[in-house]
């Protein structure tokens, strides 16, 4: 039987693939490059030729993820009927019906990602999906400023600073994990949801937009997300 050959994009997919597999099955921390090679069944030097650790598996399924996302939105993003601060409201709507819908995955997540030796690996993390989502923001942007709802004079630019607001609320988040199971959880997540909200209002004054036109949480969200795995675990035991 012939050697089938594939793409370098068909192959570095794959890996990916048994990767993400295996970071949600046994946990970022407990899989190693040889669980990884083992279940794509590669030889290491097809491994590295694509990625030269693990922490590089992470940053591209990361990529992906973003990319993901924007293809399950591409309807509200190609609607011609919507004006850019209602497309804008329902672009962030359905990202967070998506992150609820995948919460138990995405809080088994922070705890790698959130850990204080991991930051470096945050910052990777957060550029490579700043990269995805900057030119879907720049263009809800450059359309609310052509429409005059939006007041900014670089429309790529407020994309990235509304992008890195997101990277603002790793300490706050971090402390939320901290507290998660002891006296103080409650008022953790009560903290960090008022961190979300007037990051709302910072991105509203960034577009120059009067405070509240953006919805970034709703109640209960934050919650949902941080006790997921919580919930997750009770319910399968």
């Amino acid at each position: 039987m012939p050697r089938i050959v594939k793409s370098p994009g068909d192959r570095r997919n794959e890996i990916l693939d048994g990767a993400q597999a295996l970071f949600f099955e046994r946990g970022y921390e407990r899989t190693t490059v040889n669980d990884v090679i083992a279940k794509v069944g590669i030889s290491k030097g097809g491994f590295y030729h694509h990625f030269t650790a693990k922490e590089d598996l992470l940053e591209g399924i990361t990529a992906r993820l973003a990319q993901d996302a924007v293809a399950r939105v591409r309807d509200i993003l190609d609607d011609p009927g919507l004006s850019a601060l209602e497309r804008l409201n329902v672009f962030m709507a359905r990202s967070r019906s998506m992150k609820l819908a995948d919460a138990p995955k995405f809080r088994a997540a922070f705890d790698v990602v959130f850990r204080p030796e991991n930051l470096l690996l945050y910052h990777r993390i957060n550029a490579a999906s700043i990269a995805v989502m900057r030119p879907v923001l720049t263009r809800i942007i450059a359309q609310g400023t052509a429409e005059g709802t939006f007041t900014v004079p670089d429309p790529e630019a407020a994309a990235e600073i509304v992008l890195h607001l997101n990277a603002s609320t790793h300490d706050a988040v971090a402390r939320t994990i901290d507290a998660m199971g002891t006296a103080g959880e409650d008022a953790a997540i009560a903290t960090l949801d008022r961190r979300f909200q007037f990051q709302g209002i910072a991105m509203d004054r960034v577009l120059g937009l009067p405070d509240g036109s953006l919805v970034i949480v709703e109640p209960g969200f934050t919650r949902a997300v941080m006790t997921a795995r919580q919930v997750d675990r009770r319910d399968h035991t």
